[in-house]
């Protein structure tokens, strides 16, 4: 069975398209056009999620982008909102918030738990006894998020774009359009944007079938679309407003960073719900979203219906269900029916049952709509002596509208009540902002109208420095639109006031008698209006409830901020297309055809790992077991620089020439250590610090001759040292010149015990202990190519780095790598140089440090000589540090034969149940066969040897033996001598 309708004059689909989904396991069509709740509705699927909190059955309500019970989860995409997200083919999807299946939630037992959870239980309980909270808090969190996020999301990135106008006009609704065209007409640039798919707004849905509006409807579209001086940007959401009228607009292609001279809001009205008790239940739904859900995508709401009214919206809203072939068994008017005007009369020559001074006071059924029990109502409350139950499955409210008026609150303008519309409206506008349509109090379709003129005019007038030639209020409506309090009261509750937190009547009553009696206060302890809908639907009637129990009037008790963005915007809109620097090293088409896996390094793209395709298939044939095929690759490249040769490229290290009289003066300054007296020909190790005494970068300092050093820094830090020392040279009034080389120098190091083999038949430099020790710098000549070698022990074996020139890297790598096949030399990536210098326990600037970590913190005190160094940047701070070290970096090990769950970096430790310290590296060990690491443990800890524990992403508390560093040839013999002198 289907719902839906023959074609409509207005509808959005294409039916020569027919799309095939599924949802929640079972096959479903739709048309292209279809969104994916009116694909579903058509199907008859009612049911479309679940509540927040009590997980109570819901289906559509406005299909206007307001529907947050109706969210779902894709396998790539989590909270897809199914009332205006379009149906593509082979989407499959599943309810969200549902534990279990959704026709079987096995979490709606927390409905029947509803009187032991009222408004602000969450700050009131669980917190005693202290030792249950953790089991309490992993409760909360998983029955509180919405929707699965998949970590393994592709990045979809679309460009943001700038535009510039004359006048923006947000919606593009009657008066919207009407206001663009005056505007145009008068030879402003206009650009117009509409948040949905097609221009028309209410004209296309609320007046679909409104003869009159025909003729009007079609002369606007057409003039708007065709006018020179109008670009129509449909689907374009206005996400906020923002300083000098920059509003960003989120379209199909990403944002556009709309700057414009000024802006009319034509945003209209959002469709407020009534209170009453089961007013959740699917099958009750707002008038306009059924008319929307007819006109737009030609589905039948229901079989027989209730329309339940407080102006003449509704009564056009029962015509429009009768032309939809559905029986309306009467209309419940919370007034007068003779005050509605023509859609009132007509619908009274239909022979409809209209109950004038009526309100429904229930609406009963259990997973949708049966019933409807109305009452006599008199402005506050109902008479049920004189109640009555009328069978329906479709129950529409059309009691009242809430000002779309976000735009206008950004930017600083002042609205009010107005106690003839029943409705909250513009004040004062900032200077250049203008508003006008129903947002602005203009209702009928000739106020819409001559009210878009109106600020269309005005802002014309604005921008060309003429006096403004209209009053604001002169085209609004002189009836209510709105009742005052579409509230009913029940001893059993039920009666929702916001859907999104599942708030009901009671809970925003409790919360203003127990002392939260400020409309901001009192959304922050009951979370009314803080759902994915932002209050869209809940604020009018949270504000009314507010103002009843404190005895104020609405504008004494005053609205909440609203705060950008009008709609959730995802983040891939916000972040737009990357514009960070990607830089390749000389090797990177060879470290590609060998199979790198490369990965980022500040702007550097760098080998991860190297797995050529003979090793994935023959890894992918044995089988992984717990490792993973990266990590046996890591693996093969630790045991080939320990074992044998390995080779890194590690040309994107920052590569600093300093040069002149003042050379060493400035190192010294700059650099923890003395610098100065480094003898020609050798390194030493450099550790920079900011003034406040924080780790920045560090790196090696060589002596070329008396006024040269050659200095390295950091891949990610490599500018920032450049330009910190080029600061320091003006500010110290030095006489030094500094060349950064990074970008035309490539380097690559040579490591393993094999290494001073391979290189001694192709350099002319003597590699002899004697002339080349350890921390040795040298120039000569590798492969017929100047170069500069210098001895190196960041990975704990014989090495040495080359520095030679960007052209000639690729040669002499490739020399490398095939006369060091004898030797069983391998490429080795960042992963595998991370283990090994783990194995050594050096650290890694930004990954073991943070942006608070001194010295003295990362287990470096040597490279502090407070003693013996007169003076260099942050020794004042550390001079105080030192004594007030309250956390230090601690070497780590798994108990031997550990094969439970493995903690990961920024993992935290815990101690007697506190945060004690966190992971900032942790590796398995090939050369010791255990998992090692490193971790910032806070004082006393770190000064005891007890045992370390650390909380795994399980919540389990894994032990931790503390152990000293390095881990792997503590006395540094590998670093100085070769295979054959160990043996």
């Amino acid at each position: 069975m289907t719902s839906r309708l023959d074609p409509q004059p207005l509808e959005w689909l294409d039916r020569s398209e027919t799309l095939s989904f599924e949802f929640e396991g079972l096959a479903f069509t739709g048309f292209a056009g279809d969104s994916i709740s009116s694909a579903l509705l058509a199907s008859n699927q009612t049911l479309l999620g679940r509540s927040f909190k009590y997980h109570r059955p819901r289906g559509a309500v406005t299909l206007a982008n307001h529907d947050v019970n109706a969210l779902f989860q894709s396998s790539e995409e989590p909270n897809i909102r199914g009332d205006v997200t379009p149906l593509a083919a082979g989407m499959s999807l599943t309810a969200c918030n549902v534990n279990g299946s959704l026709e079987k939630d096995k979490d709606q037992i927390i409905g029947k738990l509803s009187r032991f959870l009222p408004v602000g239980f969450y700050y009131k309980s669980f917190h005693k006894p202290k030792k249950l909270f953790p089991m309490w808090e992993r409760v909360i969190r998983e029955k509180a998020g919405l929707g699965t996020i998949d970590t393994r999301w592709d990045a979809r990135r679309k460009a943001k774009t700038y535009g510039f106008c004359d006048l923006l006009v947000v919606g593009a609704g009657a008066s919207g359009m009407q206001a663009a065209l005056t505007a145009a007409e008068q030879g402003l640039d206009v650009v117009l944007a509409e948040e949905n798919p097609h221009i028309g707004g209410s004209l296309d849905y609320q007046l679909a079938n409104d003869d009159s509006a025909a003729p009007i409807r079609t002369a606007l579209k057409q003039k708007v679309q065709s006018h020179a001086n109008i670009r129509v940007l449909p689907g374009h959401l206005a996400c906020g407003w923002y300083t000098d009228h920059y509003v960003p607009l989120l379209g199909p292609d990403g944002i556009v960073k709309m700057r414009a001279r000024a802006v009319i809001s034509a945003t209209g009205v959002m469709e407020q719900p009534a209170v009453f008790r089961n007013n959740d239940l699917p099958g009750v739904m707002m008038a306009s979203g059924a008319q929307r859900l007819v006109a737009r995508y030609a589905v039948k709401p229901g079989q027989r219906a209730v329309v339940l009214t407080a102006n003449s919206e509704g009564y056009r809203a029962a015509l429009d269900m009768l032309a939809a072939g559905v029986e309306v068994a009467a209309v419940v008017d919370m007034g007068k029916a003779d005050s509605r005007g023509r859609w009132a009369d007509e619908l009274k020559s239909k022979n409809v049952s209209l109950l004038d001074g009526h309100a429904v006071y229930e609406a009963k059924g259990k997973d949708k709509l049966k019933q409807v029990v109305v009452a006599p109502f008199d402005g506050s409350a109902c008479n049920l002596k004189l109640a009555r139950e009328i069978d329906a499955d479709l129950l529409l409210m059309s009691v009242g509208w809430a000002p779309a008026a976000q735009l206008l609150y950004q930017a600083g303008s002042r609205l009010a009540y107005d106690s003839t519309l029943e409705q909250i409206l513009p004040q004062e506008l900032p200077s250049g902002i203008f508003a006008c349509g129903r947002l602005n109090g203009a209702f009928t379709l000739d106020q819409r109208l001559a009210d878009g003129e109106r600020a269309g005019t005005e802002a014309a007038s604005f921008l060309k420095d003429q006096p403004l030639p209209a009053e604001q209020t002169d085209c609004r409506d002189t009836e209510a639109h709105s009742h005052p309090w579409p509230i009913v009261d029940h001893p059993k509750g039920k009666n929702f006031v916001d859907y999104d937190e599942d708030l009901q009547l009671k809970d925003l009553v409790n919360a203003a008698k127990e002392g939260f009696d400020n409309i901001e206060l009192m959304k922050r302890f009951s979370t009314v209006g803080m759902g994915p809908s932002q209050g869209k639907h809940a604020n009018m009637n949270g504000i009314r409830v507010l103002a009843a129990v404190t005895g104020r009037t609405i504008d004494q008790t005053g609205s909440t901020t609203a705060r950008p963005m009008f709609h959730p915007v995802p983040v891939q809109a916000l972040a737009g297309r990357r514009f960070r620097a990607e830089r390749l090293t000389a090797m990177h088409q060879w470290h590609l055809d060998n199979g790198a896996q490369m990965m980022e390094a500040g702007a550097w793209l760098r080998p991860e790992f190297y797995l050529p395709a003979s090793e994935a298939e023959a890894s992918e044939a044995a089988g992984a077991g717990r490792q993973s095929i990266r990590e046996q690759a890591i693996l093969r490249e630790v045991q080939a620089v320990r074992t044998g040769l390995g080779l890194i490229d590690v040309s994107t290290l920052g590569k600093i020439e300093v040069m002149g009289p003042d050379a060493g003066k400035l190192l010294d300054g700059a650099y923890t250590m003395r610098m100065s007296n480094i003898k020609q020909d050798m390194t030493r190790y450099a550790l920079m610090v900011d003034e406040s005494g924080v780790i920045v970068d560090d790196g090696i300092a060589a002596r070329v001759a008396e006024d040269r050093f050659y200095v390295s820094a950091t891949t990610s830090h490599a500018d920032a040292t450049f330009r910190t020392l080029s600061r320091h040279i003006v500010e110290w009034g030095l006489d030094v010149r500094l060349v950064n080389r990074t970008g035309t120098l490539a380097a690559m190091n040579l490591a393993g015990p094999h290494a001073r083999k391979l290189l001694a038949p192709l350099t002319d430099i003597d590699l002899s202990e004697e002339n080349f020790p350890y921390l040795g710098f040298k120039e000569g000549n590798l492969c017929g190519v100047p170069v500069r070698l210098i001895r190196v022990g960041f990975v704990g074996e014989l090495g040495y780095e080359i520095h030679l020139p960007i052209e000639s890297a690729q040669l002499v790598w490739n020399t490398l790598m095939n006369k060091g096949a004898e030797y069983g030399i391998r490429p080795f990536g960042v992963e595998a140089q991370r283990v090994l210098r783990l194995e050594k326990g050096h650290i890694i600037v930004g990954q073991d440090t943070d942006g608070l970590t001194n010295p003295f913190e990362a287990n470096m005190p040597w490279a502090v000589p407070l003693k013996s160094k007169a003076w260099f940047t942050g020794k004042p701070s550390l001079a105080l540090l030192k004594e007030r070290c309250q956390r230090t970096l601690r070497g780590f090990m798994l108990p031997k034969g550990y094969s439970g769950e493995l903690p990961k970096e920024c993992h935290l430790l815990i101690d007697s149940g506190d945060i004690a310290g966190r992971i900032t590296s942790i590796a398995y060990s090939p050369s010791l066969g255990r998992y090692i690491g490193l971790a910032m443990v806070d004082q006393p800890l770190a000064g005891s040897d007890r045992m370390y524990q650390v909380r795994v992403d399980s919540g389990a508390l894994v032990p931790l033996e503390p152990c000293a560093i390095p881990f792997y040839d503590a006395e540094g013999e590998r670093q100085t001598i070769d295979l054959t002198e160990v043996a």
